[in-house]
């Protein structure tokens, strides 16, 4: 069957002292997720298991991204994490440290609904 993207969220997420990528990278899936909402499922009776969810994350040392356990920490659909060369990496040259930053693509794809789906005539 067809499927739909239905959502894209974006988000950003870092690690200021300890260079953590994973940390990072959790914290720009988890913005992404805190700008939507899927009120669609209620509205039309559908399950959250129907949705796929494929998220992209990038840091620039994508080797030290565990994707398993960001997949393990996504709420609902059967999700799927892939990690690309991306972020950025900000030294500060005063004190040794280097702030992380990820960024991260949240899409949500449904069956498509087009043959359940009327135009309303108003």
């Amino acid at each position: 069957m067809m499927e739909q993207r239905v959502i894209i969220e974006m988000g950003m997420g870092n690690d200021l002292h300890g260079m953590d990528y994973q940390k990072a990278a959790r914290r720009a899936i988890e913005d992404a997720i805190r700008h939507s909402t899927l009120p669609i499922f209620e509205s039309i009776g559908l399950s959250h298991a129907e949705m796929r969810v494929q998220v992209t994350v990038g840091v620039q040392e994508p080797d030290k991204i565990d994707t398993a356990a960001l997949t393990a920490g996504l709420p609902r659909g059967r999700a799927t994490v892939q990690v690309t060369k991306g972020g950025l990496n900000v030294p500060n040259p005063e004190t040794g440290d280097t702030a992380v930053i990820a960024t991260a693509a949240v899409e949500a794809f449904l069956p498509s609904q087009s043959a359940t789906w009327v135009q309303s005539e108003v």
